[in-house]
């Protein structure tokens, strides 16, 4: 018989976290524990009120299938159990955790994928004054980053992109506006960031109104976000966008994340694996896949005050292995 425990933690962040979509102080996540036959397990999720969830409504759902995880549910047929979202990701996390447990290997190693010493992680430059970004930007390639992926809104866009090129101007940057722009003027726009050198944008428009993005040829590719949950997605895509980011809270964990990337990758999409605000315990759930992605945005835990024990070895803009 397996036990099964589920609880929520709150991390707080060192600085506040802001995106288009409103300001962040703490990481709140839920937890999903297992222990079959003297081997314990784990796996973290954050519930995310951009898709319909919190904290309880996530929690109930796990709670609903309870009795079928105690009685050795699998990650197949969690897949057609529970949808796509925080809490099988939870779950899917906690059965791959204890696969690689029961196994004596960690979980690449389970699945015969061969991981680089050191993964190059964007680091974050969230929302403020033109001024603001730059700062921050600048200290960011300071300590070491050289992946940076810049917030922002609708508000003061040339502004802010312009500051933080000129502070640091060797960096590669990545742009995420989370849904907050329209399609007038987008094209002019991407056209600026590109001239900028910006090496992609991440979810430009609305994902329930992003047609707009078949209208102009692309000077930079564009990453679809909320436009890409599962491979149910992908046939959307074509068109509008040129990659998918990839999250386990939106796939609903590994096993669907895996084939999402084979298929996107098939397809001809170019690949970013990215995360929530969390521990290094969601971090390392997602491991697996970095070595197939273009982009790697893991710096969720660097945002934390304290990290979970143990936690992975974060540099500014390195995950070491």
């Amino acid at each position: 018989m397996r036990s099964v425990k589920v609880y929520q933690e709150a991390w707080p962040l060192h600085s506040p976290f802001v995106i288009a979509r409103g300001s962040r102080n703490e990481a709140t996540v839920v937890v999903v524990e297992l222990v079959e036959e003297g081997i314990k397990a784990a796996g973290e999720c954050t519930p995310y009120p951009r898709y319909g969830e919190s904290v309880d409504s996530v929690m109930a759902q796990i709670m609903a299938v309870g009795p079928q995880l105690e009685a050795g549910l699998d990650r197949a047929g969690l897949q057609t159990l529970l949808p796509a979202g925080a809490a099988r990701n939870a779950i899917d996390s906690a059965l791959w955790d204890l696969e690689a447990r029961r196994s004596g290997q960690n979980l690449s190693a389970l699945l015969h994928i061969a991981m680089p010493q050191t993964i190059t992680t964007a680091q974050t430059v969230s929302i403020g004054t033109p001024d603001q970004m730059a700062a921050s930007a600048a200290a960011l390639w300071e300590k070491g980053a050289r992946l940076l992926k810049v917030k922002l809104d609708d508000h003061l866009l040339t502004e802010r992109i312009v500051a933080i090129r000129e502070a640091a101007p060797q960096a590669l940057l990545i742009v995420d506006a989370n849904e907050s722009w329209r399609s007038e003027g987008l094209a002019a726009r991407c056209q600026l960031l590109a001239d900028l050198g910006v090496a992609m944008l991440e979810q430009p428009l609305p994902a329930n109104d992003d047609k707009g993005l078949e209208t102009f040829i692309h000077p930079l590719p564009i990453c679809a976000d909320e436009s890409c949950h599962t491979r149910e997605s992908l046939p959307g895509l074509a068109g509008r966008y040129e990659m998918v980011n990839i999250k386990l809270d939106k796939t609903g964990g590994l096993t669907e994340a895996l084939a999402l990337a084979q298929q996107a990758k098939a397809q001809g999409f170019g690949l970013m694996l990215g995360c929530m605000l969390c521990t290094s315990r969601a971090i390392s759930a997602a491991l697996p896949l970095a070595p197939l992605v273009r982009f790697a945005d893991l710096d969720g835990p660097t945002w934390l005050a304290v990290d979970v024990e143990p936690s992975l070895n974060f540099t500014t803009g390195t995950l070491h292995l």
